[in-house]
This record gives C-alpha cells, sequence and structure tokens, in this order.
C-alpha cells in the first residue's frame, strides 16, 4: 500500500483550484476557437456580421437580385469573372497574372484598398499619393455613381491616376479608371461597404451602384495561401491559425491570474534559520592562515596599517586625504607620545617576520583604544 503524505496534500489541495480553473479557460478557449471556425468571420466576408464584414451589403444585392459567387483563390476568380463586376478584397493576394486576366473578362472591377506597390503594379500610372481620416465626404466630382450617391464614409488612402480619363472623387479615397476591357474602381478605405458604415450617409447607395450594375458579383476573397501566389517565405505569425491567437492570449491570462493568486496566498519572502552559524571573524582567520603561509609578513603589516589609519582620521577629524605628518601630529598630541613613535607605527618599516608583525598588530590596536579614550 501507499501512503499519501500531509505535504502532498496540502499541495494539492492548494493547487487543485487554480488548476481547475486554468483547465477550464483552456477548454473554453478551445471550444470559442472550434465554433469560430465553422462561422464565417474576417473582414468584408460575405456572411460575416461582423462590424467589418459585408454580410448587410451582399443581403441587399442578393434582394435585387445579384448572384454572389463566392471565391476565394486566383483560379476560381478566373472562371467566374466573365461579364461580372469582380469586388476584390485584398489585392495585395492577387498575382499580376491573374489580375491581369480578370481585368480582361470582367465587365467591372472594385479594388478595396490596394498598398502603395500593388497599385502601382496592376494600374500603371495611379499611385498613392497620401492618407485622410476616415469621415463623412462630398464626392466634388463628375463620377456617375458617387454623384448619385452623395455624401459617403471616405478616406484612407488617397490615389492619383494620370490618365486624362480618371475620375477621382472624396478627395481621392475613390478613383475610377476607364480601360478597353472596363473600368476598375479603386477605394481608399473598406468602410461604406461594411456592416457598421452601411447605414450611414450615402454608403448603401453608392455600393449598391458600384457592385450591383450586373447580373453577378465575383465576391474574390484572396488569401495569402492561394497556390497562385509565387513562392516566399512566410513570417511565423501567417502559419499559424488565426483562432488560436485568442486561445493563447486567454492561456497568458489565466497563467497571469494563477501567478497574482498565488503570490498573496502564500504571502511575501522570508528567510529560513539556517542550522549553523558561521562567526564572522572565521574570514579574518581564514586570510591571516594564507598570509602566513605565504611568508607575507610585510603586505600583512601594510594592511593593517592602512586598516588603523583610516580609522583614526575620522576619530581625530581629519579627511581621508589628510597627510601623514598631520595624523602623526594629531594621534602623538592625543596620546601624548613621541611623534617619532607615532610615525615608524604607522608607516614604518614592514615587518621582516610573524613576531614582528604580532607586535604591529598589538601596537596598532593599543594605539586605537588610547585615540578612542582620549
Amino acid at each position: 500500500m501507499t501512503s499519501v503524505s500531509p505535504d502532498a496534500r496540502r499541495i494539492w489541495r492548494g493547487v487543485r483550484l487554480p488548476l481547475a480553473v486554468v483547465l477550464l479557460i483552456v477548454l473554453t478557449g478551445t471550444l470559442l476557437v472550434l465554433l469560430q471556425g465553422e462561422q464565417t468571420t474576417g473582414a468584408l466576408e460575405p456572411g460575416s456580421y461582423e462590424p467589418g464584414g459585408g454580410r448587410a451589403l451582399a443581403t441587399l444585392l442578393e434582394r435585387e437580385g445579384v448572384k454572389i459567387p463566392v471565391v476565394r483563390t486566383a483560379a476560381e476568380a478566373k472562371g467566374v469573372a466573365r461579364d461580372a463586376t469582380v469586388l476584390i478584397t485584398k489585392p495585395e493576394y492577387v498575382p499580376k497574372s491573374a489580375f491581369a486576366e480578370i481585368r480582361q473578362n470582367a465587365e467591372h472591377i472594385v479594388l478595396v484598398q490596394p498598398s502603395p506597390g500593388t497599385v502601382e503594379e496592376v494600374l500603371p500610372g495611379v499611385r498613392v499619393s497620401g492618407q485622410a481620416e476616415i469621415e463623412t465626404r462630398t464626392p466634388e466630382c463628375e463620377a456617375a455613381d458617387p454623384v448619385a450617391a452623395g455624401s459617403a464614409t471616405m478616406g484612407g488612402l488617397k490615389y492619383s491616376a494620370t490618365q486624362p480619363r480618371a475620375l477621382d472623387c472624396y478627395g481621392g479615397s475613390y478613383l475610377e479608371v476607364p480601360g478597353p476591357q472596363g473600368t476598375v474602381t479603386v477605394l481608399g478605405t473598406p468602410a461604406p461597404l461594411t456592416n457598421e458604415w452601411l447605414a450611414d450617409e450615402g454608403n448603401a447607395a453608392l455600393a449598391m451602384r458600384m457592385l450591383g450594375k450586373h447580373e453577378r458579383l465575383v465576391w474574390y476573397l484572396p488569401t495569402p495561401a492561394d497556390p497562385s501566389l509565387e513562392t516566399e517565405k512566410k513570417p511565423l505569425s501567417e502559419l499559424i491559425p488565426a483562432g488560436w491567437s485568442y486561445a493563447a492570449l486567454q492561456a497568458g491570462v489565466a497563467v497571469v491570474l494563477l501567478a497574482l493568486w498565488r503570490s498573496r496566498r502564500l504571502g511575501p519572502v522570508v528567510t529560513e534559520p539556517i542550522p549553523v552559524v558561521v562567526r564572522a571573524a572565521e574570514a579574518t582567520e581564514g586570510r591571516a592562515r594564507l598570509y602566513r603561509k605565504a611568508k607575507a609578513a610585510a603586505h600583512a603589516g601594510e594592511t593593517l596599517r592602512e586598516a588603523a589609519r583610516a580609522r583614526l582620521r575620522p576619530l581625530l577629524g581629519l579627511t581621508r586625504d589628510a597627510e601623514p605628518a598631520a595624523l602623526v601630529e594629531s594621534v602623538a598630541a592625543r596620546t601624548g607620545r613621541a611623534p617619532a613613535e607615532i610615525g615608524a607605527l604607522l608607516y614604518g618599516d614592514p615587518p621582516a617576520d610573524d613576531a614582528a608583525l604580532v607586535r604591529l598588530a598589538d601596537g596598532l590596536d593599543v594605539v586605537e583604544r588610547e585615540v578612542e579614550r582620549s
């Protein structure tokens, strides 16, 4: 038979509650991650009810009879882009060759907030000219869709184009670039398309006019995992599933709370009595034995004199940099001894052997006691 010691039982009673809390938090986080994995979430996801999702816009378009195929790879987008409007939510993940093919087949393309490098690559002559605060803005242009929609929530990146037929609206955060195959619209922000902002100002009208021109709207959600992208090194953060970051955060919070709880329960650090008391004099004795073994009486004598002089100066009101003569005269005056005797004791020749060292130590000790008593 085995028995559980009192210490083991006490430890188990102390840790079982926090351990249960940690396990509960981990299980809850895992369950949330699994549930979120089954839902459609993410920026401008047509099935997402989140503030940044596009569920409200997708519902309005479907009520108007627009068919919305959702694609996530360039190959899928190229296969359904003909005679349709194509909404590209993350243009930086679309290969240049795939964009060119989509542009040849699509009637209208809408790019959401392409980066400076991306927009210059896929639309020569177009560049990012600045950045603006996202707020209600008026069109101030002649483009049909913005003029009909009126004020909208725009801002973000600002674009400009060298093409004479290009039209920029809302302070540059909306740009229409006509071409032989169709028009490309560039948005500096996804705000007017999102659940959060769709009902404000003329956002819904602008979004419906941009994306509801044709019977089909290809909702293209590019990802860095698209096999058509050129092979490139990806940071480790892109390889970790997004949902697991929430689980890791919850686990970290649990560890911090556990540490705080245990620190309060255990109390402050206390000193522990040790079974052996080590005398401070042992260090001095050990050092003396080393000097004796090394036959370093002269060095030991100088060490004793330096220590004695250091103790005598404050007793006599002298500073550390006081001259030797001043120290000798002060000690002689205080003790009544001859200055020559004090000088030989404090600054004389080094002891030649152990016996001389002992006499020096005794003499210094006597002088110090006399100064202290005087």
